[in-house]
């Protein structure tokens, strides 16, 4: 059943702001998306030079999966198959498809190329974790969280994962949103129990 899955972890990222279980840990008012994505990462602290590679949509997704991610996930609690990720937006990866197109009329760039698939974060993610589980990416015109239930749902309730990142990764120019959740079998004292009206309380956090 449905109710045997939990909700153990949030991260959001919008407005110049980052959340973490619905606690505000970063904000910087006024900054550039690109400026704004190195102060998150600097933050957090971490050496990892394959991010100055990713394009704006990835880093958005890969910085928050490695907020939610942060102090309290274990991974070795789990198979790498077991471990899934499940994203979407509205958009796709026209941020990147867009800035592509400009230097197609020169010289095209390969490696911006390489992120003109929105599906390309999730191997971002996988790649930095290990993760070997289940993964899709969906296009939508707006955030789904009943969708988001069933098809998430389905892949536990199948024992197909044991675990899953999943949310919204959106980014156009300088308007951007994620939010991520990690959905786990497993209870702990601060999770929740994965339903609709969970998600959406979750989700509405970005709007702040």
């Amino acid at each position: 059943m449905l109710t045997s899955i939990h909700i153990t972890a949030s991260a959001i990222i919008g407005h110049n702001t980052v959340y973490k279980n619905g606690k505000k840990i970063l904000e910087q008012a006024d900054t550039e998306v690109s400026d704004f994505l190195m102060s998150v990462y600097q933050k957090l602290a971490i050496q990892y030079p394959k991010f100055y590679k990713m394009d704006n949509l990835s880093k958005l997704g890969w910085l928050a999966s490695e907020v939610l991610l942060q102090d309290g996930f274990n991974k070795s609690d789990y198979q790498p198959a077991d471990i899934g990720v499940v994203l979407s937006n509205a958009n796709s990866s026209l941020d990147t498809d867009i800035k592509y197109f400009e230097t197609a009329k020169d010289i095209a760039s390969p490696a911006l190329f390489v992120y003109t698939l929105p599906n390309i974060i999730i191997g971002e993610i996988c790649i930095r974790n290990g993760f070997k589980g289940e993964n899709a990416f969906f296009v939508m015109e707006e955030f789904d969280a009943a969708f988001m239930l069933q098809y998430i749902g389905g892949l536990f309730n199948n024992n197909i994962l044991q675990c899953c990142i999943c949310g919204w990764v959106e980014l156009l120019g300088e308007e951007y949103k994620t939010v991520l959740f990690l959905v786990e079998k497993k209870q702990t004292e601060e999770s929740i129990i994965f339903t609709k009206e969970n998600i959406n309380k979750i989700y509405e956090i970005a709007h702040g």
